[in-house]
């Protein structure tokens, strides 16, 4: 049967935490991926990218999957009843309800991962236990049918280990190595635990995180 991908498209989203999975789920077999907002005109992400949904709420199918990537719209639609409803009704049916970054604070404000591990981007851990979840660090992060991606790259991860579920390991290996990711980072920045202390501290100055 055909897999249904859901993921939410919304102004001022980071187009990666989208475009990402996208991109994995895309090359599912028997799957079909939707692009979801209140209607389908242009979205623009937050770095000014327009992405184009394929459907709107109304006329979204049932869903396998329904994913909510981050950004800082994320704000808003944490706040906006229309969207929260959405997320409730097809989490009533979905096998699997995921996030990716701070995509998870709206899952969370839709009631959705109350006592459930997740994880989210670095500069939102407390924020994300406001909503009862249990923070749990981690690239990606399972609880029954959660899962969680943290901070944008990270959505590769969460998109390749829920393939990995649904179609199995070698149908996800298959795409890891057609995508060809095989991460090597010139720095070795991409979290605080690992970064030198004078960055991480700049760059919260700048986005008032953390």
């Amino acid at each position: 049967m055909t897999l249904h991908f859901g993921l939410v498209l919304y102004p001022n989203l980071t187009q990666l935490d989208l475009t990402g999975p996208f991109e994995v789920f895309s090359h599912v077999p028997d799957a079909k991926v939707h692009l979801i907002w209140k209607d389908t005109a242009p979205v623009t992400a937050d770095t000014g990218m327009q992405i184009i949904p394929t459907t709107c709420f109304d006329d979204c199918p049932p869903l396998d999957v329904i994913c909510v990537p981050g950004g800082f719209g994320q704000r808003a639609l944490m706040e906006d009843d229309q969207v929260l409803g959405f997320l409730r009704q097809q989490a009533e049916q979905a096998q699997y309800i995921t996030s990716v970054c701070t995509g998870s604070l709206v899952l969370g404000a839709a009631g959705l991962l109350d006592g459930y591990k997740a994880t989210t981007h670095w500069t939102q851990i407390e924020a994300l236990k406001d909503f009862g979840a249990v923070y749990t660090p981690g690239r990606v992060v399972a609880d029954r049918n959660r899962m969680t991606g943290g901070g944008v790259t990270a959505g590769i991860d969460f998109a390749l280990t829920l393939v990995a579920e649904l179609r199995g390991d070698q149908v996800a290996k298959m795409i890891q190595l057609g995508i060809e990711y095989n991460p090597a980072p010139p720095f070795d920045a991409g979290h605080p635990d690992v970064a030198d202390k004078e960055i991480v501290a700049l760059l919260q100055s700048q986005i008032g995180g953390g």
